[in-house]
């Protein structure tokens, strides 16, 4: 009787909620204690981006949205505030993004030096001619990576919409025909020549 009580009223409940069992989303396990982890990398973002110039924009953002979430972790317990408060996803997700920030700021570091001491028209053919050196690659997927398409032949219900396009209007057709003929008349050899 008591141990139901607890469980079913007053603080068990509170304790019940704050138990994730699944983020729903695939390849996102959950994190018990993303609290300290989230407080963690963003004090470690504080002290990195520190390293970036301070006049240059990227700094100041992540320096004023890093310090509210930090303010918003350290100020609450539960992960469902936290989550409500900074309202950008679940507590794991915010954990990627502060691990993806930090990935950034060492590219950003690299950039903001980089920049400060090449001319910048020489910087110009740099990046046009070998573009591999400021490059970003977000999602990391390999060169010889294979991606499988499956079709899928099953029809569509009709209560479905089917979103296609809308026939092309006459006057494409048209020009198109226009510029066809154009070529065509550009392509026969003129009498003058002969």
């Amino acid at each position: 009787m008591f141990l139901r009580r607890i469980m079913t009223g007053g603080m068990g409940s509170m304790l019940m909620a704050k138990l994730k069992e699944t983020t729903g989303i695939v390849g996102l396990e959950v994190v018990p204690n993303a609290r300290e982890v989230l407080i963690s990398l963003y004090k470690r973002t504080l002290t990195e981006i520190k390293a970036v110039p301070e006049e240059e924009g990227y700094r100041k953002a992540v320096e004023s949205f890093t310090n509210h979430r930090l303010r918003v972790c350290e100020e609450e317990q539960d992960w469902e505030v936290i989550e409500k408060r900074i309202a950008c996803g679940q507590v794991e997700e915010l954990i990627e993004e502060a691990q993806d920030e930090l990935k950034l700021i060492a590219k950003m570091i690299v950039r903001a030096y980089f920049l400060r001491f090449i001319n910048k028209s020489f910087l110009m053919v740099l990046i046009l001619s070998s573009w591999w050196i400021v490059e970003w690659d977000p999602w990391g997927v390999p060169d010889d990576y294979e991606c499988e398409v499956v079709e899928d032949t099953t029809p569509i219900p009709k209560h479905v919409p089917q979103h296609r396009p809308p026939p092309l209007p006459v006057e494409f057709h048209n020009t198109l025909e226009a510029i066809k003929s154009k070529r065509d008349v550009k392509d026969e050899p003129s009498d003058k020549l002969k």
